[in-house]
Parts: structure tokens; sequence; C-alpha cells
């Protein structure tokens, strides 16, 4: 997304100094911690991010608020933990769950939404590509803030037959302009899609509009290229030495290479924020074709192991941030929430819980700030870290069940009594890792050790103040229904495919993981 706001605070001589925090999540993209040249990659391809991380602060310790798509959107767009703004559900024990079009939940009225905030103070809001907070036309983004749109309500998958599931709708604006796999092609067999230099295509078009005037804009650039199925344009095909996946990788790249290009031709840079993150570490289970690398960390999405939850993390904005710093911060996609409202001169709601914190001092002047990260699966929490330390209180990959299936979070990595494929709970003696030493999460700290005694007090105080003032939201993910799936949306009947939906006949949603 792309912020701007008037401020006086940048240091200029007019008393309408325009910000641009221009903010590139990745959701529900699934861009592993490992993707980027920056943090390691061996093949190199990402060299427009990693230019970004040498001429900004790279934060290798940025984390997102969930471990799937939905309720990490959810938790930027609000500042809130996804427990806290309801995108979670209580249909099973600390399971995940997200969107699917038969969903019948959205993002509820009573949260607040950024761009709504920076709509009051007049800027102008485009989201591009994937919103997931609900499909239903009371969900509908230019009802919580957005000017424009151009997108999808959900992920990409299918084709479908338009009879048992109805094709997912791209929207421009109000009004859907066609469907996937019928309008806007994606070819499942070759991975061609032209979708992402479409999106790429809206970005500099909605800039390149907005540059000149002294009214502040906000660009939300949501694309999903590395969600599977995956995608690329065909002049990326088979031009990675990682396969499809890396296509697509070095697509983004590319495209993130052009809009930073742009900024500076425009004479823009320097007053233009832009963060580059992603929605949750890469699908492991999705296999080597289809995902992307997690690595040095365990595990991958679905779970809360740090491959499940830390992600890339990359700030820029010439003139304001310095080149080449590296940031050891403990950052979640939630702080730039609160980062961004204040960058625009304005205040988080005060009538709520804020979670999300104002990372502009650590960007702009090199501090650190002690925090805690909670690591939520569903409705409960499953792991904290506090400075280098790091404590489950619930282990879980994914079943049993499940693992004889094939589907396996942690494909390589079992690892005893870590990994485990049953809930099990540590909350006597939580289980302890120092993630400076130990990564990987792969060597708990003794309990009878004087560290293990020392940092587990500490969390624990943490955990106890936490818990005691959490009031969670009425959850949004339980109910789905095949009536509310996207037979006829907006727009519809000039294109001619609008559908018959079905008799209602809503159920538990079943969430296995």
């Amino acid at each position: 997304m792309v912020c701007s706001s008037f401020d006086t605070r940048l240091g200029s001589s007019s008393n309408k100094s325009r910000k641009k925090p221009l903010f590139f999540p990745l959701f529900p993209a699934q861009l592993g911690w490992g993707d980027l040249g920056v943090f390691g990659e061996p093949s190199k391809e990402t060299p427009n991010l990693d230019q970004m991380a040498s001429e900004g602060v790279l934060l290798p310790d940025f984390y997102t608020a969930n471990p799937l798509c939905s309720p990490s959107r959810a938790a930027l767009l609000t500042g809130r933990l996804p427990i806290r703004n309801g995108f979670y559900t209580t249909n099973g024990h600390a399971r995940n769950a997200y969107t699917p079009q038969e969903i019948v939940g959205g993002i509820p009225d009573s949260e607040i939404l950024l761009p709504e905030l920076l709509k009051k103070a007049g800027y102008v809001n485009k989201i591009i590509g994937k919103w997931h907070l609900g499909h239903r036309p009371k969900y509908h983004p230019l009802k919580r803030g957005f000017d424009e749109w151009f997108g999808s309500p959900n992920c990409h998958f299918g084709p479908y037959n338009n009879k048992d599931l109805p094709n997912i709708p791209v929207y421009e604006n109000w009004e859907m302009i066609g469907r996937y796999y019928e309008d806007f092609t994606i070819d499942r067999n070759t991975g061609e899609s032209n979708l992402t230099q479409m999106y790429l295509q809206q970005a500099i078009a909605f800039i390149t509009r907005e540059k000149d005037p002294q009214q502040p804009f906000f660009l939300y650039w949501a694309i999903d290229a590395t969600h599977s199925p995956i995608y690329a344009s065909k002049p990326f095909l088979g031009t990675s030495r990682r396969g499809l996946y890396g296509d697509a990788v070095r697509e983004i790249d590319y495209s993130v290479g052009k809009i930073l290009e742009m900024l500076k031709q425009a004479g823009i840079a320097k007053n233009t924020f832009v963060f580059f993150t992603s929605d949750n570490g890469a699908a492991l289970m999705s296999g080597p074709k289809q995902s992307g690398s997690n690595a040095p960390f365990l595990c991958g999405k679905e779970t809360t192991f740090e491959g499940g939850m830390r992600v890339p993390g990359i700030a820029w904005w010439p003139g304001h941030v310095a080149a080449g710093q590296v940031s050891h911060q403990l950052g979640n996609i939630m702080d730039l929430f609160s980062t961004s409202l204040s960058l625009a001169g304005l205040q988080p709601p005060s009538d709520r819980a804020i979670d999300g914190i104002d990372l502009s001092a650590v960007i702009q002047e090199g501090k650190v700030m002690e925090r805690p990260i909670f690591y939520y699966r569903g409705n409960e929490l499953m792991a904290v870290r506090l400075g280098l330390y790091k404590a489950h209180y619930w282990t879980w990959s994914n079943s049993w069940e499940e693992l004889s299936q094939g589907v396996d979070f942690c494909p390589g990595q079992n690892i005893t009594g870590v990994t485990t494929h049953e809930q099990v709970e540590h909350t006597i003696n939580p289980l302890l890792f120092h993630l400076g030493r130990d990564p990987g999460e792969k060597y708990p700290i003794s309990v009878t050790s004087a560290e293990y005694q020392d940092a587990v007090s500490r969390i624990s105080s943490v955990v106890r103040q936490h818990q005691d003032t959490m009031i969670p939201g009425e959850p949004q993910l339980n109910v789905c229904d095949p009536a509310v799936m996207n037979w006829s949306p907006p727009g519809c009947e000039k294109l001619g495919k609008c559908l018959k939906p079905p008799e209602s006949k809503p159920w538990k949603c079943n969430w296995p993981h």
C-alpha cells in the first residue's frame, strides 16, 4: 500500500509536506524468509529486493500475526491480534481458519481499519490484489475506507465448474469485471498468468495519477503469485534456478524494482515510505514446486514455529531512513498500523487494545524497544518470544491422519517432542529455545538450568499480563454456507455471469489443522 500524509515533521519548508508510506504486504503470498538473496537464498535471484534492503532497514526479526493468510491481513489493517478482531475459530482448539468463499463471516463493523482512519485525514486509498476479509457485499473493501480496488476477494483457487463451486470474481472498484480462469487466465499446466503484470500496472498508474496533487494517498499492494497455484507471466517462466516458484519470486522482485524506480524518477521517493513483508511463512506442505524456503527456520505456514511466522521485513524511505541498517527489533505486521498512523500525524483508536507498536523511532533513529511476540494459532496462545528466548506453551505441527495422507507442515524436519503430530501442552514447563544460538528450534534448554528459570520467569510474567487483559472478539470464521459463495457478485448482470445460488445450508466449518 502507498500511504501519504501531511506532516510538518519532515523538515520541509512547506506546511503540507507529503509522506507516502508505500507498503507491499504479500497477503496471502506465502513468501518465505529464506526466499530473498539478502537472507541467504543461494540463487541470488532477488536483486531489487536486496537493493531495497541495502538502501533501507533490514529487519531479520519481523513477524506476521498468524501463520495463515486472512487472519494476518485482518491484523495488519486493524493493528490487533486476530483473537481480538474476530479472525479466528472456536470450532476446534488451536485450529487455523481463513476466508474461503463458503465462509459466512468477515471483518466486523466494530473493527476500525487503517484506511478508514487515513480517509478521515484526507487520504485517497487503493487496494490492489487480494482482500480476503470477507467476500459478501457487506464486507466490500470500498465500504471499509478504500476508494478503489482492483483484485479479488478470495484466493485464486480453481478452476471450478460454476455448478458445485463458482469461479472467483475479479473486481474493479464496486463491481466484478470477470472471473479467474474464465476472463483472467491462470494456466494450471504451465503456470502462466499475467496477473502480477496487471497488479504492477495498476500500481504504476495510480502513483502516476496521484503524484502531483497535494492529495495524500495510500496504496495497498497485495499480490499473490507465490500462493499455490503458483503463477508467473511468460517472460519469467523458466528463468529461475528454483523452478516455477522462483519464476514468481523473480517477477515480484522485478515489479518492486519498477515501482521503486518510478518513485525515484517521479521525484517522490523521499516522501514515500515503503515496507516489504509477507503474510506468513512459505507453505512447505505444497511441495518444492509450489512453495518457497523458510530456511534456516523450523516448519512453515500453518505452524507457530519460526518458519510459519517469521517473515521478511524491509523498510525503505530515502532521506529519512539511513541506508544499510540491520535492526534486530522484534517487529510485527500489526506495527505497520501504528507506525503508519504515527507517520501520518494521527492517533490510534483509544477505545480498544492495539497490539501494534510505533516503529518510527526504530527505522528512523535506530532505537530498539523490548516487546513480546505472541504466536497464536486459532484461539490458543501457542508460544511467546521475549528478547532472544522463545517459550512454547503448546506444540503441534499437524495431525497423524493428515501426515498419513502426505500432508506435512514440517517436511524433513521431524524433531522429537517439538514437531508433534498431536496437540501437546507444555504450560507447566514450556519448551524454551534461544533463537540466537538455535534459530531452528532444535535444542530445548534444560528445565533445571538457571538460564531456563530466569527466561521462563520473565516470559511467564508477560503471558499472565497478556491473558489477564485479553478480551477475545466474536469469532467470524465458525460458519460456512454454500449459498454465500461468489454466485452473483455485484456487476455480474452486466457481464452475463450471474449464477443461481443453492439453498442455504449453514454448517460449522471444519478446520482440520
